[in-house]
């Protein structure tokens, strides 16, 4: 997030409450699928929510991004109900990479461990 002002950041924290309980309680796709809102960001002057989107398998992700995107305008309508802005953000749905990156990283820190180029404390030798 770009601004260092906790409101944006208490903003994002929200969002993906509302957001994830309506996405189970209140959206009847069956298409829906199982995925998770693992993280939300706001702009910091709180017109854009970007909201990020992981599940178990690409194409799950891709279902839930669908899924999501269909029911874009209703998921802002809901969460406007909830939250006391002057402006419900716009939202935007994104596929998490975290996940990916993270075993990436552990990958090639195997790798080089298994070349001896790091010792047992993680140091290079």
């Amino acid at each position: 997030m770009p601004s260092s002002s906790p409101r944006p950041h208490r903003v994002a924290d929200r969002i993906q409450i509302e957001l994830s309980e309506i996405v189970q309680r209140r959206l009847k796709d069956p298409r829906r699928g199982f995925f998770t809102l693992t993280a939300v960001e706001v702009t910091r002057d709180l017109q854009l929510a970007r909201v990020f989107v992981s599940a178990l398998s690409e194409d799950e992700v891709a279902a839930a991004l669908a899924t999501l995107n269909r029911a874009k305008g209703f998921l802002r309508t809901e969460l406007g109900k909830r939250l006391s802005l002057r402006r419900t953000p716009e939202l935007q749905f994104l596929r998490d990479r975290s996940l990916e990156h993270g075993l990436r990283v552990a990958e090639l820190l195997q790798e080089l461990e298994q070349k001896g180029e790091f010792d047992e404390a993680g140091e290079e030798e």
